[in-house]
């Protein structure tokens, strides 16, 4: 029987072992990542408002894994040795038939004073930073803002950001103290979101405008500082600093020998076929896929991919050419703690709705869509 080995334990991952068995698959997967869990990190918005704890987001997967006889190898993925079908990690090799790259991408971090900003949606610890900071501050100034990866547009995950900055708004005027603070967003882009859309665009700096938030638009960024942000444009105090900053692909990536992007992503075709490998591919923020350059880093995303991944890669072991591709949309709902927006894109149409409901139906999601790996 042949041996598949999965990179990482997120939403590509997860979705992928799901897969394998549904379609069919009885060899031996084996998944490798730091620790057997989910971390869900689209419900780290509601972190400062107190309606999320570290063990609400982090899902144990180890009855997930057992149920679908999964052999889960902890541990540090370093690097590949293509041509023998050998992955390379911190405690030993592990040789394979088929490989699924599932591990995510990584932040860039290489803004000068970059440590004094909070990375939001980077995990637990510096949005549970910003939260006990903005529960501390008394009055002040708070910044928000995100930026992309010049050399691979899709490589930005701003949605979050938008999504934090209103419901520290909402959060503040419900706390009766929004008069005590001065929200600002900036952005090195000078109509950010413009992924989701013209109209959404215009959408969000209208409601930023009505909500009193201050913008700093379309200057590049230079530093950041214990006091504040500075622009090529412009310089202004913060107290307290929310930043998600351009994404690259895995740490590891530079020592797998197999084809990366300008971006640092492992390159893949339309069948989420890492280019020049039979046997390798790639699913989630970890590639870098042929499409529109406004291709969310999403879990949505994620999970489409590595459906078509999985199904192509037991294709290939098969002996039998790829032939699943995966649909290009976004999806994704702007919360701001008591409202949400839902935004939808897709090659052929594009809309944005605002409604309360829509602020339970993501909440309600959360439930369901983890249910079935709790």
């Amino acid at each position: 029987m042949s041996h598949i080995a999965i990179v990482g334990a997120g939403f590509a991952a997860c979705k992928a072992v799901k897969t394998l068995r549904k379609q069919g698959f009885e060899g031996r997967i084996s998944l490798l990542a730091p620790r057997a869990e989910l971390f869900y990190f689209p419900s780290l918005i509601w972190v400062p408002a107190g309606k999320r704890s570290h063990e609400d987001l982090t899902v144990p997967l180890h009855d997930f894994l057992r149920r679908n006889r999964v052999d889960f190898i902890e541990t540090r993925v370093t690097g590949l040795q293509s041509e023998q079908k050998r992955l390379v990690h911190e405690h030993g090799e592990l040789d394979y038939d088929g490989l699924l790259i599932a591990s995510g991408g990584r932040y860039i971090r290489k803004l000068p004073g970059i440590e004094h900003a909070c990375i939001a949606c980077a995990g637990w610890d510096d949005t549970k930073r910003f939260a006990d900071e903005l529960a501390r501050l008394q009055c002040g100034t708070v910044a928000f803002g995100f930026a992309g990866n010049p050399k691979e547009p899709s490589a930005m995950r701003g949605g979050p950001v938008f999504e934090f900055l209103f419901g520290t708004d909402t959060l503040l005027r419900k706390q009766g103290r929004r008069d005590n603070f001065k929200l600002v967003f900036f952005s090195p882009a000078p109509r950010p979101g413009q992924r989701l859309g013209d109209k959404a665009v215009d959408r969000l700096l209208g409601e930023m405008k009505k909500r009193g938030i201050e913008t700093y638009l379309g200057a590049k960024m230079k530093r950041f500082s214990e006091k504040g942000v500075e622009t090529e444009k412009a310089q202004f105090d913060a107290d307290l600093i929310l930043f998600i900053p351009g994404m690259t692909g895995p740490a590891w990536a530079a020592d797998s020998g197999l084809q990366l992007s300008e971006g640092g992503f492992f390159q893949a075709n339309a069948h989420c076929q890492v280019e020049g490998q039979d046997h390798v591919f790639v699913a989630g923020d970890a590639g870098s896929y042929p499409g529109p350059d406004w291709m969310p880093k999403q879990a949505h995303m994620a999970d489409l991919q590595a459906e078509a991944a999985a199904k192509n890669l037991l294709e290939v072991l098969a002996h039998k050419p790829p032939t699943h591709s995966f649909k290009t949309e976004l999806i994704c709902i702007v919360d701001s703690l008591n409202n949400g927006s839902l935004v939808y894109r897709s090659p052929k149409r594009s809309l944005m709705m605002k409604m309360p409901p829509l602020h339970w139906a993501k909440r309600a999601f959360e439930k369901i869509y983890l249910k079935e790996y709790r």
